[in-house]
């Protein structure tokens, strides 16, 4: 399971000095800490981390703390917001609860009260997620769709209870056949934007001189075949989620505009002069390795770092071959109902083989097979001579993997020493390594834990 994220705390108070007072406390209790003057610069922040908690001060220039905290709660529900404020107001701290602040503290804080209660504040937040996992292991180990009780993909699921409640932009990368899409729906029906549009779209099934208008949208005459208007993916999406899928296949002319409507959520139509405003999540998905791509000059870092807020990476099935099982009986279940069939059973046999298969199409290709074999019996047990010749006789030898891990050790030692060399030169300071690299502060951390930095 390996040792536990190092929780993420941010701190947002207009006064420099108790900004910094509190922030050093926070740090030395060992939160990663991250500081922000005022509510405007956090809410942007969150788009590009997901915090564990929130030291927020009530009163400040600007955008207020309570103003931020009606956001937060609409966007974030889950995440645990601390008030803090020289007001002891009693009719502000009963606003601030029924909002859904976790806590109120007046200053001067005292440091021990603070930090019990963003202990248990973030020992909540964490003993939440547990339970979310347990229930769905106690329903059979599913979420939204997605089926497995392995261990990576019990992971996966709390990675997946962490980035669903957020705003914050998600790179889904697999092999295909995963499930990617499957992964891309489940983060939107556990989201704050659940009863809005889910608008997908598979960027390497649209010609190269089509791109542009399928996201964005034409106006009538804008090119030869513009007969009348067209409104893009990205409108459709609005107030929703909008999922790129195999975002790699996107030609360099539209990564440059992606970034840019990123940046500024807001795009013409081909054709049109009007800018038009969304208000859009953004959900990508690839089966390349586009950090790969960034080095061969074949895909944008900077919109690669944009879109790779939070990366999730989908397990190939041979790599869980435990959930196996699982997910034949439930594709035997859907296909019996679909075909109309009387219950049918998969024997030890069929078992053994499905976990023995190397399954190169991921679950995809165990949908099929299941379904073939369903559709071959004549008993009431499916049989082995039922399953594709290729699941029931597999060839002796080792697929080969879509890359070799040789491949990529020298771009990982580059990395590792990158980030070493960056830490040095700020002598430990994260924020001006995060400065000196151009990363998101999540992908820093992953990183550290990966190389063993810290």
């Amino acid at each position: 399971m390996g040792e536990p994220d190092v929780p993420v705390v941010l701190v947002v108070d207009d006064d420099p000095s108790h900004r910094k007072l509190i922030g050093r406390w926070v740090e030395r209790a060992g939160y990663l800490v991250e500081e922000y003057a005022g509510a405007g610069a956090l809410l942007s922040s969150l788009d590009h981390m997901l915090p564990d908690a929130i030291l927020l001060d009530v009163h400040m220039e600007g955008m207020s703390g309570l103003a931020a905290l009606e956001r937060l709660k609409r966007l974030y529900p889950t995440l645990p917001v601390i008030m803090l404020t020289a007001d002891a107001n009693v009719p502000t701290a009963v606003q601030s609860i029924q909002q859904g602040a976790y806590d109120y503290l007046t200053k001067p804080v005292d440091r021990s009260r603070l930090l019990t209660v963003l202990r248990n504040a973030v020992e909540k937040h964490a003993m939440s997620a547990r339970l979310r996992q347990l229930e769905r292991e106690l329903d059979g180990g599913g979420y939204g769709g997605i089926i497995g009780t392995s261990r990576t993909m019990r992971r996966l699921f709390r990675q997946l209870d962490r980035v669903a409640p957020s705003d914050v932009t998600v790179l889904v990368v697999g092999e295909s056949g995963t499930g990617k899409e499957l992964v891309a729906r489940a983060i939107h029906a556990n989201s704050g934007r659940a009863q809005g549009p889910f608008v997908p779209i598979n960027c390497a099934a649209i010609p190269e001189t089509l791109q542009e208008s399928e996201l964005f949208g034409h106006e009538r005459g804008s090119f030869t075949g513009a007969t009348g208007r067209r409104v893009g993916r990205f409108e459709q999406a609005h107030g929703g989620t909008l999922f790129l899928d195999e975002v790699g296949e996107l030609s360099a002319g539209l990564q440059a505009k992606l970034l840019r409507v990123l940046q500024e959520r807001r795009f013409y139509r081909l054709g049109g002069s009007d800018q038009i405003e969304v208000d859009v999540r953004i959900v990508t998905a690839t089966h390349r390795d586009l950090q790969e791509r960034c080095q061969r000059g074949e895909f944008r870092e900077d919109l690669f770092y944009r879109l790779a807020v939070f990366e999730l990476e989908l397990p190939p099935l041979r790599e869980r071959p435990d959930d196996i099982p699982l997910l034949a009986q439930a594709f035997l279940e859907r296909f019996t109902k679909r075909h109309g069939r009387p219950s049918v059973r998969l024997g030890k046999e069929v078992l053994a083989a499905l976990q023995a298969y190397h399954w190169p199409g991921n679950v995809r290709e165990l949908q099929n097979a299941v379904e073939r074999a369903l559709v071959a019996t004549l008993d009431e047990e499916v049989q082995p001579e039922d399953l594709p010749r290729r699941v029931r006789e597999p060839a002796r030898v080792t697929p080969s993997p879509t890359r070799r891990v040789s491949d990529l050790q020298p771009m990982e030692e580059l990395e590792k020493r990158a980030i070493r060399e960056a830490i040095q030169a700020a002598e430990g300071n994260m924020s001006e390594v995060i400065r000196r690299l151009g990363i998101p502060r999540t992908t820093l951390y992953r990183k550290l834990k990966k190389y063993q930095l810290r």
